[in-house]
């Protein structure tokens, strides 16, 4: 880019008098460019390094939503196990609730020796996160 106009500016002389400020001109000219064109290649080299940074960090991040998204599924599925266990459960546990809450169950209740040894029974598969 710089350099299709240094071709442009070539015969160019700054009007100031005699030969030696216009040739200090140009060096300062050719400085400046210089000095710029510098500038400008690590501002895009600080651009290219902000782009792939923004890229890392999306993928990391897009692989984190697909962690969680996979483990709300998990989730979702043990709670409907666990939900339908327990619809299940409940009309067997519907006849040890005391009717006064103060009151413990009776130790040699035989229905509730049986219903423990149900609870025992109940198996609650183990989702891995």
């Amino acid at each position: 880019m710089a350099q299709g106009s240094d071709s442009n500016d070539a015969g160019y002389r700054s009007p100031s008098p005699g030969g030696r400020q216009s040739s200090s001109d140009d060096v300062k000219k050719v400085m400046r460019r210089e000095k710029n064109r510098i500038a400008a290649q690590k501002s895009r080299m600080r651009q290219t390094q902000k782009a792939d940074s923004l890229h890392l960090e999306s993928e990391s991040l897009e692989k984190e939503n697909a962690a969680l998204r996979k483990e709300v599924k998990q989730l979702t599925e043990e709670a409907k196990y666990l939900s339908s266990v327990l619809s299940t459960h409940e009309p067997l546990c519907a006849g040890l609730t005391p009717s006064t809450p103060d009151l413990p169950y009776p130790p040699h209740h035989h229905h509730h020796r049986h219903h423990t040894a149900y609870h025992q029974q109940i198996a609650v598969p183990h989702y891995q996160h």
